[in-house]
């Protein structure tokens, strides 16, 4: 069966932070290999367009990109790039562990992230443009400013242009009656945020929302593109990600605090969902932000 593909975030050869990248066209165009490829990408792109004019397909709606407009994709949208023109743009791209690194991990709750109405677009006026110049400055500064508190700082400066474009999306994306579907897919990630230590199966959840695991699955994927048991997978990822950086307990406690009862399942499931087992990850980490 034909998957659409994922494209992960590739690191910056110069910064070498595998969870943040900036971008930045000057009149270039960007990567001819995803021309009219339906794709999706596994991070989150936040793009301010100076001027394009090429156009693009997101969930099977069609966007010629504006001048002077702010553009926004998640995880779960699929993308197709129609044409290719000339780029004047700035972009960050981060992941969720990005967002699960910075002290207000509510980031990721932010409506301009979770993106309820899958919009794609943010129409600016010339103050906006202003105030978004002027984060995006900020934050391309920090980027390459390597040193002990350039993650704070990076994070600071990327929580105030998330905010103020989160507010520009609450104005321009009133509030909607929720479908059913859409319902049922809000209330299963919330009941994984407060289960997913105890709770690692489709079918727990199924229960504790009164519906057929088959039911789930099949909204689940529906709505979001991913299959429902990759949900709770993610978030036992993120989560052993943010104890592995933050804390020094031995992966043995790790996994038992996330309710694995053997240690080596643990490591195994790990590995198949990163590509590196706990430990590697670890030490990775730490040496990035030596």
């Amino acid at each position: 069966m034909q998957q659409v593909p994922v494209y992960s975030l590739e690191s910056d050869a110069v910064v070498g932070n595998a969870q943040f990248r900036l971008y930045h066209y000057e009149g270039t165009l960007p990567n001819q290999a995803e021309l009219l490829v339906p794709h999706r990408k596994d991070h989150y792109l936040i793009v301010f367009i100076r001027r394009a004019g090429t156009r693009q397909w997101v969930d099977m709606t069609p966007y010629v990109l504006q001048d002077n407009t702010v553009y926004f994709t998640n995880p779960s949208q699929v993308i197709v790039k129609e044409e290719f023109k000339q780029l004047w743009s700035t972009g960050l791209a981060f992941t969720d562990e990005f967002l699960a690194w910075q002290e207000n991990a509510a980031l990721g709750q932010l409506p301009l992230l979770l993106n309820p109405h899958n919009g794609f677009e943010l129409l600016l006026t010339p103050a906006d443009v202003a105030f978004v110049e002027e984060s995006l400055a900020r934050i391309a500064a920090e980027y390459r400013t390597p040193g002990e508190w350039q993650q704070r700082l990076l994070a600071a400066h990327v929580t105030v242009l998330l905010t103020y474009l989160s507010r520009l999306y609450a104005q321009q994306f009133p509030a909607q009656p929720v479908s059913a579907d859409q319902a049922l897919l809000k209330a299963f990630q919330a009941k994984i945020n407060e289960c997913f230590r105890e709770r690692h199966e489709v079918g727990d959840y199924a229960a504790l929302l009164h519906v057929s695991a088959g039911h789930l699955s099949e909204v689940v994927k529906r709505q979001s593109g991913r299959p429902a048991i990759k949900h709770i997978h993610a978030r036992l990822v993120l989560e052993t990600r943010r104890l592995l950086v933050h804390t020094s307990n031995s992966l043995k406690e790790i996994a038992f605090d996330l309710g694995f009862s053997d240690a080596s399942y643990f490591t195994r499931f790990f590995k198949r969902e990163t590509g590196a087992t706990p430990a590697e990850y670890r030490d990775q980490v730490r040496k990035m932000y030596q």
